[in-house]
């Protein structure tokens, strides 16, 4: 079994910068792939970015430029910094790991971009 427990949601004005930590325990391989997602209100959960054991990132359009994906392999840790946020930001993010075709969810964290 695999556990993700994410950190570093909340509050923050237009144009602020939050960074998301997810970390995972139990039986994680050697490779996989790690990344967030995020479901607003009344819409579907979509990927905000991914990234591969190989250090491969993949971001979504709406974010490129403003946020970042990272992994420490050492801690089994992601995480995501997220500058220049938006409105439009506002979700609950959710941490993802996929190996052996299997994916596995964190809790969420919200996320809410407000002045």
């Amino acid at each position: 079994q695999v556990q993700l427990v994410e950190s570093g949601g909340g509050l923050v004005q237009p144009g602020g910068s939050l960074r998301l930590s997810c970390a995972a325990s139990g039986s994680i391989f050697r490779i996989n792939t790690m990344g967030w997602y995020r479901q607003a209100p009344g819409k579907q959960r979509d990927l905000v970015a991914s990234i591969t054991t190989g250090g491969v990132t993949n971001y979504v359009d709406s974010v490129k430029g403003r946020f970042t994906i990272a992994r420490d392999d050492a801690k089994n840790t992601v995480y995501l910094q997220m500058n220049s946020l938006k409105p439009e930001d506002t979700a609950v993010y959710y941490c993802n790991l996929l190996q052996w075709l299997t994916n596995y969810w964190g809790q969420g964290t919200q996320v809410t971009v407000s002045a």
